[in-house]
């Protein structure tokens, strides 16, 4: 595999890393003791459209990125619980190998020992030892150049990407929590209803703690003020119901019976324990205030 080297000096200074809307998600930098990069990320790294040549890399990152010591001139720290003050709380990246001695993963973390320390207690029986490079001015740039210049290394030396590294594998991280799926109130829109859509309202509300009718999905939603709403009950890591009042396959006639039933005209529309608490507006005044927390206690 040809690996794009972005620290040597054969590589014109102005190849750099895009901003982070062009970059795959980096859980290191809001959870500070894990890293979830995959062979995806790293695949994406060197062959996007997130590799531009229309800046400079920051002169000031490259040379931190340049003076990280390669895995081979690095000696492996042996983990044991004697051993356990020896790590580093310093920002960096990190190869963890297994008895024999062979590359298991190659992460990045905010804090290396904690991240180690996690991966010990997952898995023991693949945490036999760890080599750690502290990157002395951890901008989110400078770690993931750090990470790649690593990942490149390994793969020239070896012809593979380390299996902890493989997209799929969630050995080393926690995968990303599944979403629930949306509610549904009919089997479809020409099978007749035995019961009064309106009567389906009532019982789903007064059944469920919190059930927002929104527009779209909650994976997607289909307006800002749906997906606003979506966006403050998941930082409030409520356990919710949602429905899409635009879907006329198995929600037909939801927005209008809807609008009656709660007498309120918009959408989304969110319940609270049976009872109506509004729309996005009201739900965010709740939110700034901090009323939102105290209804979902």
């Amino acid at each position: 595999m040809a690996a794009i080297n972005a620290i040597t000096p054969k590589i014109p200074l102005s190849i750099r890393l895009t901003t982070s809307k062009s970059l795959p998600t980096l859980s290191f930098l809001s959870l500070p003791n894990t890293s979830s990069f995959t062979a995806s990320n790293f695949l994406s790294l060197k062959h996007s459209s997130s590799i531009a040549t229309t800046a400079k890399l920051k002169p000031r990152s490259l040379s931190i990125v340049s003076a990280l010591k390669k895995i081979s001139e690095l000696d492996s720290i042996a983990l044991s619980p004697e051993n356990d003050d020896s790590l580093t709380s310093d920002s960096g990246v990190y190869a963890v190998y297994n008895s024999d001695g062979e590359l298991e993963f190659i992460g990045l973390s905010r804090n290396v020992a904690a991240s180690v320390d996690s991966h010990r207690k997952k898995v023991p029986e693949l945490c036999s030892s760890v080599k750690v490079g502290v990157v002395d001015d951890p901008t989110k740039e400078s770690l993931t150049q750090a990470w790649k210049s690593w990942m490149e290394e390994h793969i020239a030396a070896t012809g593979k990407i380390p299996p902890g590294n493989e997209t799929g594998n969630t050995t080393w991280f926690r995968p990303p929590p599944k979403k629930k799926p949306d509610l549904r109130l009919t089997p479809g829109r020409h099978v007749q209803l035995t019961v009064p859509l309106e009567q389906l309202i009532d019982r789903l509300v007064k059944e469920n703690k919190v059930v927002a009718f929104i527009k779209g999905s909650r994976n997607a939603p289909a307006c800002g003020f749906s997906q606003k709403v979506v966006g403050i009950l998941e930082s409030q890591g409520v356990d919710y119901e949602s429905v899409d009042v635009l879907d006329e396959e198995y929600n037909n006639g939801l927005r209008e019976t809807l609008k009656s039933y709660s007498n309120w005209p918009t959408f989304p529309q969110v319940f609270a324990k049976g009872e109506l608490v509004g729309g996005c507006d009201i739900l965010t005044s709740m939110y700034e205030n901090g009323e939102l927390a105290d209804l979902f206690k």
